[in-house]
């Protein structure tokens, strides 16, 4: 099993910045794939962005050039760096891992970007 805890996120400006990270309970070097989903009120959940083995990493088109995800090895975290919000960027944002053919999810962190 995985256990994930995010932190970060919150209530910011458009053309502002957060930063999300997500603590996982193994090795985030032993868990092939990790990322960030977010779930806006009356929507599907969807994929934000991703990195998988080795340097690979998966944005949507909405978030292309203004988010980046990386793995910090020093604290074992995955981080999404969000730039330039859009009002339409609020959501609940969520850290995903796909480990040993299982999905694990953080508890979500809210994301709020006014206009």
């Amino acid at each position: 099993q995985v256990q994930l805890v995010e932190s970060g996120g919150g209530f910011v400006q458009a053309g502002g910045s957060l930063r999300l990270s997500c603590l996982a309970s193994k090795s985030i070097f032993s868990i092939p794939a990790m990322g960030w989903f977010r779930q806006a009120p009356g929507k599907q959940r969807e994929l934000v962005a991703r990195t998988g083995s080795g340097s690979s990493t998966y944005y949507a088109d909405s978030v292309k050039g203004r988010f980046t995800i990386s793995r910090d090895s020093a604290k074992n975290t995955v981080d999404l760096q969000m730039n330039s919000l859009k009002p339409e960027d609020t959501a609940v944002y969520y850290c995903h891992a796909e480990y040993r053919f299982a999905d694990y999810w953080g508890q979500g962190s809210q994301v709020t970007v006014s206009s």
